[in-house]
């Protein structure tokens, strides 16, 4: 909507992963140098955490499409609530491999013929478990038990576990001591500093074509990563909504002002707070009390939205026009 009005070729802050916009922050060079020393160890568990927004599966997607395909067949799972029964199944379904109706026990049996024909082929087999904090006790040993394959003296698949901060609780469990001492790597993925935050911001807008239209002033900056904690998919929400409130005012330089403005749009749209890490400690609490506040609340959110819709139509109108 926006991208006409300065002159851009794409969406540079969407939300979906996209590895075209990996950027290379002191976290998460150091994210992926954790995935590429595991990789070089060839065996074991490599296990990366972060909050969520931080870029962990931008991250991955974008090391996985530096893979040799020659040397490696990377295969991926994105969990939900997935039991123990299932893991020998979805991993079947993520490489590949075909098992029909068999039970169990053929299912395990296929994998293994398939990791010792790849590894045969020179090539090692790579499972990538992504939102792993939803993983059960039972279903991280079924995985465990999947690395006890081996050709010969070699071990035909590795794993990478990638998951929220929540998933090293998982991890700690007594059950799960086998696996512990199979993780070879570990890394915590934290926020971007402020330097880093905005470095980010001009990244992705460079990738599709920005030339300085829009201006970003320094303590816009600054309070863009006040808003967002320098973590990667709040600054994408916010600045998003920036550029389409720049369009909508006819903008071509951002101030800080304008960053809180949205900001506070956000909060009220949403009801949790918006980008920012201040939401749990000002959202209303529960109980009838405040019901009147919460409603009034609604509807002056409704009403912005109605007159972003109007702004919008209004605009779109006069380009067809032209």
């Amino acid at each position: 909507m926006y991208e006409r009005f300065y002159g851009l070729t794409g969406r540079a802050f969407q939300l979906t992963p996209d590895p075209r916009f990996f950027f290379e922050s002191t976290v998460h060079k150091r994210a992926a140098s954790y995935l590429l020393y595991g990789l070089s160890q060839g065996e074991g568990f490599i296990v990366i955490t972060g909050e969520i927004g931080a870029g962990k599966t931008t991250m991955l997607r974008h090391l996985l499409s530096t893979l040799d395909e020659r040397a490696y067949l990377a295969a991926q799972i994105v969990t939900s609530q997935l039991g123990a029964d299932a893991v020998p199944t979805m991993v079947a379904n993520a490489f590949g491999i075909a098992v029909g109706r068999t039970d169990k026990g053929g299912t395990l049996a296929a994998i293994e013929r398939f990791f010792a024909d790849t590894h045969r082929q020179g090539r090692r087999c790579l499972l990538v478990v992504d939102e792993a904090q939803n993983l059960s006790v039972p279903a991280l040993e079924e995985l465990r038990m999947l690395s006890n394959f081996q050709v010969g003296n070699h071990c035909p698949l590795q794993n990478f576990l990638v998951g929220q901060p929540q998933f090293r609780q998982v991890l700690a469990s007594q059950d799960l001591d086998q696996l512990r001492q199979r993780v070879i790597a570990s890394y915590h993925l934290g926020p971007m500093d402020e330097a880093e935050s905005a470095a980010y911001v001009a990244h992705r807008l460079r990738m599709v074509g920005w030339k300085g239209n829009p201006d970003f002033t320094v303590d816009c900056h600054a309070a863009i990563y006040r808003h967002t904690g320098g973590i990667p998919r709040r600054i994408n929400t916010l600045a998003s909504r920036l550029l389409l409130f720049g369009f909508l005012e006819q903008q071509k330089s951002f101030t800080s002002e304008m960053v809180d403005s949205v900001a506070e749009e956000l909060r009220s749209e949403i009801g949790t707070g918006g980008p920012d890490r201040q939401v749990a400690a000002e959202a209303p609490r529960g109980g009838f009390d405040d019901l009147p506040g919460r409603l009034e609340a609604v509807e002056a959110s409704c009403a912005r939205l109605d007159r972003t819709f109007k702004q919008v139509v209004n605009l779109l109108a006069d380009n067809l026009q032209r």
